[in-house]
């Protein structure tokens, strides 16, 4: 099995989604401590996370030109270990898990 492998209706984009890559994704600014969903972009190759953290959520701790470092929860064997991860900043959005928080 690939490293892309049962991710067909995983990738897929919504409708209307297809075709260049929307410009917004370049333009957000992401600072240290953020927290971001990782969402692949299945039209990138390069930088594409695993498709086991597609959907999760995670704090940004490192940012480079192109990348983002992001630390996460994985659960194994029971326990959770923390990950690190780089994605490019194509397959990273902010999170609105913190928006009713801080509305508050």
């Amino acid at each position: 099995l690939g490293y892309r492998s049962k991710t067909r209706k995983k990738f897929t984009k919504g409708f209307r989604r297809n075709g260049a890559v929307r410009m917004v994704n370049y333009l957000t600014t992401f600072k240290i401590g953020d927290y971001v969903d990782i969402i692949v972009d299945s039209a990138i190759h390069k930088g594409m996370p695993h498709h086991f953290y597609h959907g999760r959520t995670g704090k940004i701790f490192n940012i480079n030109k192109r990348a983002i470092g992001i630390k996460l929860f994985k659960k194994v064997k029971g326990r959770y270990e923390e990950k690190v991860i780089h994605a490019r900043v194509e397959h990273v959005r902010p999170s609105n898990c913190r928006r009713a928080f801080v509305s508050r």
